[in-house]
């Protein structure tokens, strides 16, 4: 009797384990219906952020065409100048 159970154990209870948790990942990785309405309100929402910033760059445009270099930064540096003064910005160091 011992014997069947130390079996059980060693060999039943992992397998049991395993299959368990292969079928909590398959769960996981599929989407709830929750999920798919949220992805399609964020989707929507990025879409109308989007027709307002559309909206503002043609008011912006109307009324002043050169706006865009104005708000430009200094083109004359290079990249990895504006990479280094960001991370020393932020705490890093560069």
């Amino acid at each position: 009797m011992e014997v069947l159970a130390i079996i059980a154990l060693s060999v039943v209870a992992p397998v049991w384990i395993i299959f368990h948790y292969v079928t909590q990942w398959r769960q996981a990785k599929t989407l709830t219906g929750e999920d798919e309405k949220l992805l399609d309100d964020l989707y929507d929402l990025a879409r109308r952020l989007d027709d307002r910033l559309c909206t503002i760059e043609r008011i912006m445009n109307a009324e002043n065409p050169e706006w865009r270099q104005t708000c430009l930064p200094d083109t004359s540096a290079s990249i990895s100048d504006s990479f280094s003064r960001t991370r020393t910005r932020s705490g890093e160091r560069a």
